[in-house]
């Protein structure tokens, strides 16, 4: 029986016994097995031992043998190396043999690599990008790698786009990433959402978590068509990716809906809205993340199983909506969620951790709530992951459709300060008298505006920074 101890007497001895070992065997697992717990090798090891195995017909065979030949670090094996990344039908392989040459590390592998960039597969391209990065210095492979800035491969061209991304400008009255605008701080702007947003500087949200009115569905959210519905939701959702700051976080409360038929004559339409807005937050740079799924009892929701229960025909199945979605998008960025994190202090990383138990899965099983004044109302229980999952203790968090108020009172609780705009004076009543029955968070009073005092703070606050740049540049 063939054991690790062995396999580590073979591998020091002498590569002649090793060689001859591997090449009598008729098992493959035994094989393998060697193969497979060869573990790493000395700089000097003879890998010709693995040369023969690179046509074996077993895929994971060839594939141990390019791994360990790959860890031998020498361009003598080029050749061996290439024909297999460039012939062998398993794509696993040639993925391998193209890290191998990689790891060569030598000017000789070059041309090999620039040609396993029109693989057709884009892992092997991915690896060929990072095997050449490395040569990031010669024009020859500058010249290969922007070329696939226009790659079919939307992760191709992320990583080309990252590796080549122009220089950020660095503005004079850019803020830092963990500051916020002292005007939209606990602040309710009652007015349309679109003209408030106007007057709401780049990149100064930390976390947006909302749910849009629901299309047509309840007394406060009428559209004249579905279309003029989505074309609403993605001018509010572009401009909140206007003012996200770099690579944070927008979280949409979304579900199908059902618009009642007008007699027993016609049927009722049901709009898939979150997978209608999807395709557009994509195209205006949001990356997608996760998808949450909130589940309500099902006590609490609409019975559609009525008739079903009756008849129990064929086509008439509806089941009851006992699910909405959390749509979690980041604004896209080159860098990593490490760069944002390290942006604050130690103090506040360490006051923001989420202790205790938390829901590990994306199903989140919560009741929902009931306002008196608004008849769909965010849980508290949502509100607070939210904010504790995506934001940190001082960030400024936003909500474009206010409602009854409850994400603000939750942020006011959790120790970040809030923005919220509401079209409706009621509403707004309604966050007033929630907040400050129950205020804690005492940093810096809530304020209620209207439109125009808001667009009045707004520049005042405009005219101050540029001031302070102006004396800044000019002492």
């Amino acid at each position: 029986m063939i054991t690790k101890e062995y396999i580590s007497k073979l591998k020091t001895q002498n590569n002649g016994i090793l060689s001859k070992y591997l090449g009598t065997r008729q098992d493959n697992n035994d094989i393998y097995f060697i193969l497979n717990n060869l573990g790493r090798l000395n700089s000097d090891f003879d890998g010709n031992c693995f040369i023969p195995l690179l046509k074996h017909k077993n895929d994971k065979i060839r594939l141990l043998a390019v791994k360990n030949i790959g860890k031998l670090n020498d361009d003598s094996y080029l050749e061996f190396v290439s024909e297999v990344a460039y012939n062998d039908p398993n794509t696993m392989v040639r993925r391998e043999a193209t890290s191998a040459i990689g790891r060569m590390r030598s000017k000789r592998a070059i041309p090999f690599l620039i040609e396993k960039l029109e693989d057709s597969d884009p892992k092997v391209i991915l690896q060929a990008i990072r095997a050449l990065l490395v040569f990031k210095y010669d024009k020859n492979v500058i010249i290969h790698l922007k070329k696939l800035k226009s790659h079919s491969n939307e992760m191709i061209r992320s990583v080309v786009e990252r590796e080549f991304a122009e220089p950020e400008e660095v503005s004079s009255i850019k803020q830092k990433h963990t500051e916020s605008h002292d005007f939209m701080k606990n602040v309710v702007v009652q007015g349309d959402v679109r003209e408030v947003l106007k007057y709401v500087p780049d990149g100064s949200i930390h976390l947006t978590f909302t749910s849009p009115p629901y299309y047509n569905a309840r007394d406060y959210s009428i559209y004249p068509s579905y279309v003029e519905y989505l074309k609403f939701l993605r001018y509010v959702f572009k401009e909140v990716h206007r003012i996200t700051k770099e690579g944070r976080f927008f979280i949409l409360n979304t579900s199908p809906i059902i618009i009642p038929r007008v007699s027993r004559q016609h049927a009722s339409k049901r709009y898939p809205i979150p997978f209608d807005v999807h395709h557009f937050l994509i195209e205006m740079g949001w990356e997608f993340i996760d998808d949450i799924v909130w589940v309500k009892p099902e006590a609490s929701v609409k019975n559609r199983n009525a008739g079903f229960l009756q008849h129990r025909k064929p086509l008439g199945y509806k089941p009851n909506p006992r699910t909405e979605y959390l749509m979690v998008y980041r604004k896209k960025t080159h860098k990593l969620l490490d760069w944002n994190i390290h942006q604050y202090d130690f103090k506040i990383i360490n006051q923001s951790k989420v202790l205790g138990n938390y829901e590990t899965s994306n199903v989140w099983e919560i009741d929902p709530t009931f306002d008196k004044v608004h008849t769909a109302v965010f849980p508290v229980e949502i509100c607070k992951r939210v904010i504790k999952f995506y934001s940190y203790i001082g960030d400024l968090v936003f909500d474009p459709f206010g409602g009854s108020g409850t994400f603000a009172k939750v942020a006011w609780n959790l120790e970040r300060y809030f923005f919220l705009t509401e079209i409706d004076n009621n509403y707004v009543k309604r966050i007033k008298e929630r907040i400050e029955n129950n205020s804690i968070f005492s940093k810096k009073a809530p304020q209620y505006l209207k439109l125009n005092d808001f667009a009045q703070k707004a520049r005042e606050e405009s005219n101050v920074i540029k001031q302070s740049s102006k004396e800044k540049n000019n002492p």
